[in-house]
């Protein structure tokens, strides 16, 4: 029998452990083919490629990214082989089971919860006396009649093979993220979230882990995710693979969900010491600083202890954080929302992630959304529309201000910029990424694409609109966040140099002869006037940006910026010459 695991993975770079974890369970007694896809490839042809295969039964993982487009494809791939035996598994069918199965008439299984045991016995009665009905954490057909089977206890996790080591894999680790769990389950019983609903942590053996990642790392992994709710909650077992990774990471990346309030002050300053730069990344959820909010979706949280977690990663420099926030929770209100915004921001996250409520199914908020008045959408992903005290435009303003966020904050375009206008021309964060939010969906711009030059002079459109104050310093702030995220040196600027060519050529020989008046070690180079034309590009500053760096203090005094674009290291350098109104002259 030719079993086929599939899914659609929301981007080519993913991939689906479930499908894996499935295949290293059954492979030793059936031909088990795993088949990725992305949601978006044409349906036609997932089911073309899919219907060559000739499998007797495909398993397809299900999630709110892909179950409107896998029923689509389910539907064709029926009609063409109605034979076909069609399973479903994966978190989004694992709850409504009836539900589904009578929406899709196609489908014959359901696997729900954890599905190793549950889908190698189902394939065992599929091939032998076709008992259904001894299936636990399955769902079938009988005549006209949907069985529901009673849940089946959790699988004892190390008894489950490797899905790690697949020869198949081998060849992308480099180019994919691999997924990895160290351990199931989750200690905490937040009412809108999935994890919630199993109760207590279980452990892969730590010897076995090591060995997987090591691995995966000798062959080639670039980027694994730790798929683990909350990574930390174990703290001897967390600082075992901490070290473990500091002593064999090759340059792989690895990212954990990390719960902040309760890592220890040791373990952080054991990582400030120890970690490699670079090497670790932090994912985190705040949700919500609103107390009585995240009492109403049962979360325990100390934001204070958050903080304290959160800075000294920061002040450590070793680890890039990603902080989440959820908009619509119950009694959290615009206002409530923005103080939430404000409160995580100042914390300056490398990443913040402003996210929307989702109503989950099996969740606990699900089955409390009449008492909050939540709308939300009939599909998946099931997302709040408005509740008793946030209205749908209110959410619209706030996925205003996610755009702005992800488009000029998470991708660090011009944190010098931002950082300016959010100390001195804005009221708090927030008040700047909703402005221009507003200000940006005026003016049409969410309807059409747009350059990196775009992306400036739209923000000095917006400060011109609402007479921004110390337009001429912010400019000079931009031009350098523009220069420093070049890793070659630029074909076009979306600015009118203020120098002339023969005045650039008159300081790009002055700063040859004179290096030692330049910042940082730029006389160390010894750059000659050919590498300066050829490398670099010069404008004037209307203020000390060094003196600005050191003191956070503006003055008036214009200063050279030379930026040098390193054509072997890939990336910009930044060099100041102060007192230049002289040389100018």
């Amino acid at each position: 029998m030719k079993i086929v695991l599939t899914t659609l993975n929301a981007k080519f770079i993913h991939t689906a452990l479930s499908l894996r974890l499935l295949k290293a369970y059954t492979e030793a007694e059936y031909d088990v083919e795993i088949r990725e896809y992305t949601i978006k490839d044409p349906s036609l042809n997932i089911v073309t490629d899919l219907y060559d295969k000739n499998a007797d039964v495909i398993g397809f993982s299900c999630y709110i990214w892909n179950i409107e487009k896998t029923i689509e494809i389910i539907k064709m791939l029926k009609k063409v082989k109605p034979e076909l035996k069609i399973v479903l598994g994966g978190p989004e069918v694992s709850f409504d089971i009836a539900h589904w199965m009578k929406q899709v008439p196609e489908v014959d299984f359901i696997v729900f919860n954890e599905g190793e045991e549950t889908f190698k016995h189902l394939l065992d009665e599929i091939t032998g006396s076709q008992k259904y009905h001894l299936v636990f954490g399955a769902s079938y057909r009988k005549d006209e009649e949907i069985i529901v089977n009673p849940p089946r206890p959790n699988i004892k996790l190390n008894t489950i093979p490797t899905a790690y080591r697949f020869q198949e894999d081998i060849d992308n680790l480099n180019k994919r993220i691999v997924y990895f769990e160290t351990s199931r389950g989750c200690p905490f019983s937040c009412s809108f979230c999935l994890s919630s609903v199993e109760v207590g942590v279980r452990y892969f053996d730590i010897e076995r882990v090591k060995s997987d990642l090591l691995f995966l790392i000798e062959n080639g992994a670039k980027l694994i995710k730790f798929i683990d709710r909350t990574f930390n909650i174990r703290r001897n077992y967390a600082l075992e693979i901490f070290q473990f990774l500091i002593d064999n990471h090759q340059g792989c990346v690895f990212q954990f969900e990390i719960t902040a309030d309760i890592m220890r002050p040791e373990v952080l300053e054991f990582l400030n010491t120890h970690a490699p730069p670079g090497v670790f990344r932090f994912e985190i959820g705040v949700q919500s600083t609103n107390d009585a909010t995240n009492e109403l979706v049962k979360r325990k949280q100390n934001f204070e202890k958050l903080s304290r977690t959160v800075r000294m990663i920061k002040e450590g420099g070793k680890i890039d954080q990603h902080l989440d926030l959820i908009a619509g929770l119950p009694e959290e209100n615009y206002e409530s929302f923005k103080k939430t915004f404000n409160d995580v921001f100042e914390m300056r996250p490398e990443e913040l992630q402003l996210g929307f409520l989702k109503m989950l199914r099996g969740t606990g908020l699900r089955s409390q959304a009449a008492e909050y008045g939540y709308v939300y959408m009939d599909q998946s992903p099931y997302e709040i529309l408005k509740n008793d005290i946030l209205s749908f435009s209110e959410i619209i303003r706030i996925k205003r201000v996610e755009d702005i966020l992800e488009k000029y904050w998470n991708d660090h375009r011009m944190d010098n910029t931002i950082e300016f206008l959010i100390e001195t021309e804005f009221e708090t964060a927030f008040d700047f990424f909703q402005q221009f939010g507003d200000f940006w969906d005026e003016q049409g711009w969410s309807k059409i694409g747009h350059q990196l030059e775009d992306l400036f002079l739209r923000l000095e459109q917006f400060l011109q609109t609402r007479s921004t104050p110390n337009l001429d310093t912010i400019k000079g702030f931009m031009i350098y966040d523009f220069f420093l995220n070049h890793k070659h040196k630029p074909r076009k600027t979306w600015w009118d140099f203020t120098l002339t060519k023969e005045k650039q050529t008159k300081l790009l020989e002055f700063v040859a002869e004179n290096g030692q008046l330049v910042s940082g070690d730029f006389d160390e180079l010894q750059f000659t006037v050919k590498d300066l034309f050829k490398h670099t590009m010069v404008e004037v500053i209307p203020f000390d940006i060094e003196h600005y760096f050191a003191s956070k203090e503006i003055n008036q005094r214009p200063s050279l910026l030379i930026t040098y674009f390193d054509p072997k290291e890939l990336q910009s350098r930044p060099f100041i010459l102060k007192e230049i109104s002289q040389i100018l002259a």
